[in-house]
């Protein structure tokens, strides 16, 4: 019984392209939202919501319909196919609604000509009243105008504090907001064609989610699917990282107002090109029939279990150890959703750099702490391993914070330690939600943790969104690290779920639940 892995990378192909698209939509829709159509920081985590609230109805959906479906493509590849190539066509509708709006603030508005004069600016008083002198008359103009009037005294500092630079930044880019979202609100047409372009892509995204996710164990037989579903997880990965480095390549991490149209489009051909080498090498129909075959030559059955007899509800020690392990689920996804969802628009605009090369040290630190992880959660339990993996994520996010401009460099360091963080968590939470399960209620259990990191994924976007309305975009790591810390507290007091897995490969620690 040995994995076939060259059949099982042309599988994770489906997984690859995923990635690459939702790595795109997390990065670059909230900054065209906020910027270029001027919503502000809750609509725009409403709508960085939307893919998790259709994902709490459609997944189920279709992964029951492509249960039932058969074609001379087998069952799962039809969705695959279907929301491959629609998604990856509205990829490029939004190119051009992107590049239409660029091209209409830059002509019918003095946006981006004001926002050339500030975007490497920092902190020099005498510059930022010149700026603010050519700011039309507004709320935002009066509060920088006020802070501005506290250095005029002979002896008074020719450059602002650290916390009057950000309350200056964020008057001013609040400011060019307002005056694209004035434009939005006049003209809504291209606003109302990008929405309805981007809920194409997210609806024909997750019709083929769930039928992607059976097919690896469609064509794989049990004992090998810890180690398919390890190879599966990190052609996802490549995924997320291969955009990444195509942002960095096209320059688009950093400054607001440019053309990710040429993103879009690149992103939506890797997706068909992906999809072909998928159709070229995966044909389901076949591989089902060789699992099949190779499970009657070796005697496996891959029926289900049979339903166990139990004695009734969980027990009540162990029902308060899975409620605590799963509002420390909540808690923890609520802290790092928000910052991943809002870090490209808060590392250009306040630490004056791209997100780009952060993420994707945080991606890599990651992937390559799976295995150490594994084989630490195996010595010293999954408790203490989410205990480290959670303060290790709060010393992170709590730190975030005090880092400036001048300091931004050390962002690398602090996201590279927060993706061993979270591959800690993320190791061992889900099977320790499973661990209080019986073999016959898996699904159920499965079921409620994902509930709970969906609820958290759709409410802290708006959530997050509205603090940073409120107090400025400062406020993002303060608000995470509250997050983290609560679910440090929860999951201190779980007494349940931390038995010691047994013995793995290498390569199964990658075995993780996303």
């Amino acid at each position: 019984m040995k994995l076939d892995y060259k059949k099982t990378i042309f599988v994770g192909l489906a997984f690859m392209l995923i990635s690459m698209f939702w790595q795109a939509y997390d990065n670059l829709i909230g900054k065209i939202l906020i910027d270029k159509f001027g919503l502000n920081q809750f609509f725009s985590g409403f709508v960085m919501a939307l893919d998790n609230i259709f994902a709490l109805f459609m997944l189920p959906l279709f992964g029951a319909l492509s249960d039932k479906t058969n074609s001379k493509r087998g069952r799962r590849t039809p969705y695959i196919i279907v929301g491959t190539v629609v998604a990856a066509f509205a990829l490029v509708g939004l190119s051009f609604v992107d590049n239409l709006q660029t091209t209409k603030i830059k002509s019918e508005t003095a946006i981006v000509e004001e926002y050339e004069n500030v975007k490497d600016l920092h902190d020099d008083v005498n510059e930022w009243a010149n700026v603010t002198f050519q700011m039309s008359e507004g709320a935002e103009k009066t509060k920088i105008n006020k802070i501005l009037a506290n250095y005029t005294a002979p002896s008074a500092p020719d450059e602002l504090s650290l916390a009057d630079t950000h309350d200056v930044k964020e008057a001013y880019h609040n400011y060019l907001r307002l005056q694209a979202w004035k434009k939005t609100s006049s003209d809504p047409g291209l606003f109302v064609g990008f929405m309805i372009i981007l809920l194409i892509a997210l609806i024909s995204m997750s019709v083929f989610r769930s039928p992607a996710v059976a097919l690896m164990p469609d064509v794989t037989i049990k004992p090998l699917r810890s180690k398919a579903n390890a190879v599966i997880n990190l052609m996802g990965a490549f995924g997320g990282v291969t955009f990444l480095i195509l942002s960095m390549i096209l320059g688009i991490d950093k400054y607001s107002y440019v053309n990710y149209g040429p993103a879009f489009i690149i992103i939506s051909v890797l997706m068909l090109v992906l999809l072909g080498l998928f159709l070229w090498r995966v044909k389901e129909p076949k591989l089902v029939e060789e699992k099949l075959a190779l499970e009657k030559e070796l005697g496996i059955s891959d029926e289900d279990e049979e339903e166990e007899e139990t004695a009734g509800a969980l027990p009540k020690e162990k029902r308060l150890s899975l409620i605590l392990i799963l509002l420390s689920v909540f808690f923890w996804f609520m802290g790092y959703n928000a910052v991943i969802s809002k870090l490209s628009d808060y590392a250009p605009k306040v630490l004056n750099m791209g997100f780009s090369t952060a993420l994707l040290i945080a991606n890599a630190t990651a992937i390559l702490g799976f295995i150490p992880i594994g084989i630490l959660s195996s010595k010293i339990g999954r408790k203490k391993t989410i205990l480290f993996g959670v303060s290790l994520l709060t010393v992170c996010f709590f730190t975030v914070r005090f880092l400036t401009p001048e300091t931004g460099f050390m962002l690398y360091v602090v996201l590279g330690l927060t993706g061993i963080a979270w591959a800690s968590i993320n190791v061992n939470s889900y099977p320790m939600v499973v661990e209080l399960s019986k073999g016959s209620n898996v699904g159920r259990y499965t079921g409620y943790y994902y509930a709970f990191s969906m609820a958290a994924q759709i409410v802290t976007p708006m959530l997050s969104g509205l603090f940073m309305d409120k107090m400025g975009r400062i406020v993002l790591f303060p608000y995470a690290t509250i997050c983290v810390v609560i679910s440090l507290f929860t999951m201190l007091f779980v007494k349940h779920g931390d038995v010691k897995p047994e013995a793995k490969a290498l390569l199964e620690h990658f075995d993780v639940e996303d």
